[in-house]
């Protein structure tokens, strides 16, 4: 969609994009000047595949003092994007068949992965009305000798729900009963988010069961620099030498210049992420209730992240036989988003979109007068 509203753009049109998730402030300054640094002084060689030392000890940084994870530098590593350590790890430990437990909605490329690396996706629905949650019930009826992986996204892409320490510890019961079960725990927005409470995820709040866990993280959402491709992860020293094995012959170390620019942000200021915080909540509540203004469709309040995962099932049907319908629609009235059936909503009964707020004000209004105009054509 965001490559269409590109090409619309190139034609003449006037689009607003709310469909991809990236910030919209600039990259911090201290960031940009470590990687000018790393530039005037040659550092443009290979780096040993997983990351720099210095790369790993800020990775190791991050993990402890963010996310409370007490982890040992031998235990991480460094690679192009969150997406590629998720690839690699699923890649070295799926065989054709193995089940990985997927709650929907989903981020999109979760199960795509897994269908490349041979494995077998199982849908767990969740709905707007446990704000995206699920019970240790839910996730133990689908759990069977075959599951192999549960991947876990709090705050999640695209729903903006976020696990309490009572979810994870509803995880870790059914990890206790099932011993070969790992899970994947994707924290790339966990200092996103809106509730107040501390970020819950699984490694921190059970450390017994830490050599089971793969934490994956990153600076692309944090600090804005999607573009610079960094992303960590850690885990058991088994997998993530596994997941090295697996980098060392696709693409190789993360780029040098982009591993000096991800240092500056773990180990440099911190205290910039309170405002732009708070300026995606004021987004946030502005785009819920817009949008919940709007007849015939409807939103919960993410707590997290920067999206709205947004119902339009009322309107399905008749002139739109389904939301990809709806995502042209609005498209043709000036707006790019993201069918909902993109994110497995289908699983949990849900047509709709996904909107990040991740743009201006004025941006974020015009585009949902747009989408009021659309909506009331139909």
């Amino acid at each position: 969609m965001t490559d269409r509203a590109t090409e619309l753009r190139a034609q003449g049109r006037d689009i607003i994009s709310l469909s991809v998730g990236e910030p919209d402030f600039d990259t911090p300054f201290h960031v940009v000047a470590a990687m000018k640094a790393a530039l005037d002084s040659g550092q443009t060689r290979y780096t040993p595949v997983g990351g720099t030392a210095a790369m790993k000890r800020a990775a190791a940084l991050h993990f402890e003092r963010d996310l409370g994870i007490a982890i040992d530098v031998a235990q991480v590593t460094v690679s192009a994007g969150g997406k590629q350590a998720i690839f690699h790890a699923l890649l070295a430990t799926l065989d054709p068949g193995d089940e990985v437990v997927i709650p929907a909605p989903w981020w999109v490329s979760y199960p795509e992965i897994v269908r490349f690396a041979g494995g077998t996706v199982v849908p767990l629905p969740t709905r707007p009305e446990t704000g995206f949650h699920f019970s240790a019930a839910d996730l133990a009826a689908v759990v069977t000798p075959r599951t192999r992986w549960l991947l876990l996204n709090s705050p999640g892409n695209p729903t903006g729900a976020v696990f309490t320490a009572e979810d994870i510890c509803a995880v870790a019961a059914v990890m206790e009963a099932h011993p070969e079960l790992l899970v994947m725990s994707d924290d790339i927005y966990a200092p996103l988010t809106y509730t107040g409470a501390p970020h819950a995820t699984l490694a921190a709040l059970r450390p017994d069961l830490a050599d089971r866990v793969l934490t994956v993280s990153g600076v692309s959402k944090s600090h804005a620099m999607t573009g610079l491709r960094i992303g960590v992860a850690t885990g058991p020293e088994w997998l993530i030498r596994a997941m090295e094995r697996l980098q060392s012959h696709s693409s190789g170390n993360p780029c040098s210049i982009s591993q000096a620019g991800a240092v500056a942000a773990f180990e440099g200021p911190q205290d910039f992420l309170a405002d732009w915080r708070e300026r995606f909540r004021q987004r946030r509540d502005l785009v819920v209730s817009r949008i919940n203004a709007i007849p015939g469709l409807s939103t919960p309040v993410p707590q997290g992240a920067f999206y709205c995962f947004v119902d339009a099932s009322p309107l399905i049907g008749g002139m739109l036989a389904d939301d990809g319908a709806l995502a042209l629609h609005l498209l043709e009235h000036g707006v790019a988003v993201v069918a909902a059936s993109a994110f497995g909503g289908g699983h949990c009964g849900l047509a709709g979109f996904r909107i990040s707020f991740a743009a201006s004000e004025d941006q974020l209004n015009a585009a949902i007068d747009r989408i009021e105009k659309a909506v009331s054509a139909l």
